[in-house]
């Protein structure tokens, strides 16, 4: 589909007035977008984008129903990919990770992955309270 010179020029005017609006516009957009609010911390930039990036899906008509499918399919095969792994860990095992320059070990237990003396029923609920936010704990600790 080819996009008039004055439809992108008005597109990238609605873009670049995004850096105007206040913070808690951006927020609001990202609610009704998605259903609940944006991640603990999250950037501005990030809102911006997202925002940008549904201004143009409206315009242009998004993605294609065989893309988002696609799309969704590899975020689940990452899913099984490191849900696999971490079945994979032995007991006794140890993770480190360097974190804003502090080193973080967790001990793999039978039951429970142990760290700082804390018992935790999964990685990703380790780097939650290392990092303060969602991480898959597998990526987090390079699995």
């Amino acid at each position: 589909m080819m996009v008039s010179n004055r439809a992108s020029s008005s597109m990238e005017k609605k873009i670049a007035r995004l850096a105007d609006l206040p913070r808690e516009e951006l927020v609001a957009s990202w609610i009704k977008a998605h259903g609940k609010p944006p991640p603990k911390g999250v950037k501005r930039g990030l809102l911006e984008r997202d925002h940008a990036w549904r201004l143009q899906a409206r315009a242009n008509g998004g993605l294609k129903r065989a893309t988002a499918k696609a799309l969704i399919a590899i975020v689940k095969q990452q899913d099984i990919q490191s849900a696999a792994s971490t079945k994979r860990l032995k007991s006794g095992a140890r993770l480190v990770r360097d974190w804003h320059g502090v080193t973080h070990q967790v001990d793999v237990t039978e039951e429970t992955f142990v760290w700082n003396g804390q018992h935790f029923a999964s990685l990703s609920a380790v780097a939650r309270v290392i990092t303060g936010t969602r991480w898959s704990g597998p990526r987090f600790f390079g699995l």
